[in-house]
């Protein structure tokens, strides 16, 4: 039996977190895991519902840019989908990454996270703190910081 039963991911829809969801694909896939896939989002005021294209009205959130957290959800499933993962679920929240990510894994009693490396060599990374570096510390299980931005990165 593996040692992770339970494999969590988060994603904001950028092309980096994407790969981060492709490597907990292959580590729940391997491990016959369930993934949870989870976004959190900050909602999107009028103005900016008004000056989005196709405006989603009162359920209009986004992530990054102005990808509606069911749609990056739904993209990142169906790309663990095609990996093989048999067991996936989705979860948008709204909120700050790391404090939702971090209470996810606690609820539901995650085995690891797995998060992109975006952010780790940023001066504003330094400073502030990014999510990976901050998961990292208040996670209560395994992290994985996968290398989805510079040389480590897989195309």
């Amino acid at each position: 039996m593996s040692a992770y039963s339970t494999v969590l991911v988060g994603t904001d829809g950028s092309e980096s977190s994407f790969r981060a969801v492709d490597r907990a694909a292959e580590v729940a896939r391997d491990a016959g895991a369930t993934l949870i896939l989870v976004t959190a989002y900050h909602p999107m005021s009028q103005r900016e519902v008004q000056d989005a294209a196709g405006a989603l009205g009162g359920e209009a959130y986004k992530v990054s840019g102005s990808h509606p957290a069911e749609d990056v959800l739904r993209s990142a499933c169906e790309r663990a989908t095609s990996a093989g993962v048999e067991k996936t679920e989705t979860i948008a929240l709204e909120g700050d990454p790391v404090d939702e990510l971090a209470r996810i894994a606690k609820e539901r009693k995650v085995d690891l996270v797995v998060v992109g490396n975006r952010g780790l060599n940023s001066l504003a990374g330094r400073l502030l703190g990014s999510v990976p570096a901050n998961i990292s510390h208040r996670a209560d299980c395994d992290v994985l910081i996968v290398h989805t931005t510079g040389r480590g990165a897989k195309k």
